[in-house]
């Protein structure tokens, strides 16, 4: 029924991201459906190139990096009536044109929340347990001693910094460890949701200066640009645990630098400011800093997964089908990370 409707592939082909999102398997199953033609250029389209191509077509699939899908690229376009990334956020992939005009849009960012926040949960166990350390030592030569310090998560207090998609995520997941939970967030998180998941409302200032965790989860926009500032950080008890799943700028990086060389607390940080992270950078060497190569999600294997869901969603739009899973509304996108 859908191999009537044309959709393009804007990821480049030849490229590790097209091989990941766009597997073979991926392929197969999409061109079963639609009919469908391919970036064969090697590099990432222009504005103007889209102007040029969008309007042979009724869905464009996108990934990380696309230029912007805006009035002055769409403007005149009749006929695209689906934007489908393959990344998470999309406030810097569409502007409000798109919605205006009846496009809707789906993305990855649902699955790519399931994917963090098992990350962030790993990130937590990694850390208190201190597991690199260990393993570091064994291959040394070394062993531990019972003067050691190595702790688990069950029964602590965890702070969640801005609710949103992966941040409920985590807090279900938390469930089994039995922790007492404190949120902030810039929006009213439902009662309902609070009360279900035993989630206490709180001021940052609470939250650093009581938890023994601390994730962060806020979108990076103008209203979240360092929200976590120098007197947070302050406020960590010593020994607690900071981590930034989120967005490198949501913090005041130097500050958090400046309070981990007390070595009061440790952190692990999948974010930065500037990435690659700068070889210079402190964050590199410090012993209680665990830096990761902002690869808390997706993992690769869930990558055509991904895909393949947004394709399922594709299918069920073009049949008619009015609630679509990964849809992505405007209200939502407004609140997404747009830098």
């Amino acid at each position: 029924m859908n191999k009537k409707y044309k959709v393009f592939v804007a990821i480049p082909k030849g490229t590790a991201v097209f091989d990941t999102f766009v597997a073979e398997e991926v392929r197969a199953y999409l061109e079963e459906h639609f009919e469908v033609t391919y970036n064969e250029s090697g590099r990432k389209l222009t504005k103007e190139e889209f102007r040029r191509i969008l309007p042979d077509y009724d869905a464009v699939i996108t990934g990380w990096g696309n230029s912007m899908l805006d009035r002055e690229c769409l403007e005149g376009n009749d006929r695209l009536k689906l934007i489908v990334h393959t990344g998470g956020t999309v406030g810097n992939l569409i502007d409000d044109y798109v919605f205006q005009n009846g496009i809707k849009v789906l993305s990855g960012n649902k699955l790519y929340a399931e994917s963090v926040a098992e990350g962030t949960i790993a990130y937590m166990l990694m850390a208190l347990r201190k597991i690199p350390d260990y393993i570091e030592a064994v291959r040394e030569g070394n062993w531990r001693t019972e003067a050691d310090l190595w702790e688990g998560l069950l029964d602590r207090t965890v702070g969640i910094v801005g609710v949103g998609t992966i941040s409920r995520i985590v807090i279900r997941m938390l469930q089994t460890f039995r922790v007492k939970i404190k949120v902030y967030s810039h929006y009213e998180v439902e009662r309902e949701f609070l009360e279900k998941y035993g989630c206490e409302v709180a001021t940052l200032d609470d939250i650093f200066s009581t938890c023994d965790v601390v994730s962060v989860h806020s979108a990076l926009n103008e209203e979240n640009r360092g929200l976590v500032q120098k007197k947070h950080f302050e406020m960590l008890k010593d020994g607690s645990l900071f981590i930034n799943t989120a967005r490198g700028a949501v913090i005041d990086e130097q500050a958090l630098i400046d309070e981990l060389q007390k070595n009061r607390f440790s952190a692990v940080l999948d974010v930065y400011i500037k990435e690659p992270l700068p070889q210079e950078s402190r964050l590199r060497s410090m012993k209680n800093v665990y830096p990761l190569p902002h690869m808390a999600g997706p993992t690769l294997d869930r990558r055509k997964w991904i895909t393949k869901a947004l394709i399922d969603d594709m299918r069920a739009f073009f049949d008619g089908t009015d609630e679509l899973e990964l849809e992505i509304s405007e209200e939502y996108a407004k609140r997404m990370t747009k830098m």
